[in-house]
């Protein structure tokens, strides 16, 4: 892969860092220099349709930050809930952060965030 921004690729190991834990219990579908996905593999059934895996958290580099992208937001839980204000800050759309840097807050509340949505998984049996 072509990264856009050689300049983020610290900011992007930190959030690839904070995913690793959930690496030893899900897939890496993509797993290169400024692109990581994690996904379950089950066959999951959502809204009456039988899906073939789905996407829980994947970080890549984009032009200017990177991209944190956070799917148990879509399982309808509160942000207000699961992210702390400085991690919100940088929520851009429904489920897309855009980070431009690592704080210590910003950083725990990542964690934070990725345990909530564990468990979020882990309760409606996706992991």
């Amino acid at each position: 892969m072509d990264v856009k921004n050689e300049g983020l690729l610290p900011l992007f190991g930190d959030v690839k860092k904070s995913m690793e834990p959930y690496a030893r219990l899900l897939h890496a579908r993509r797993d290169e220099p400024g692109y990581f996905d994690l996904w379950s593999e089950r066959d999951i059934l959502i809204d009456g349709r039988v899906r073939s895996g789905v996407f829980f958290c994947g970080v890549i580099i984009q032009k200017s930050y990177v991209g944190f992208y956070f799917m148990p937001l879509y399982a309808g839980q509160d942000r207000s809930l699961i992210f702390g204000p400085e991690l919100l800050a940088t929520l851009k759309g429904k489920s897309c952060f855009h980070l431009k840097r690592m704080t210590p807050e910003i950083r725990r509340q990542l964690d934070e965030a990725l345990a909530a949505g564990w468990a979020l998984w882990q309760e409606r049996g996706w992991v």
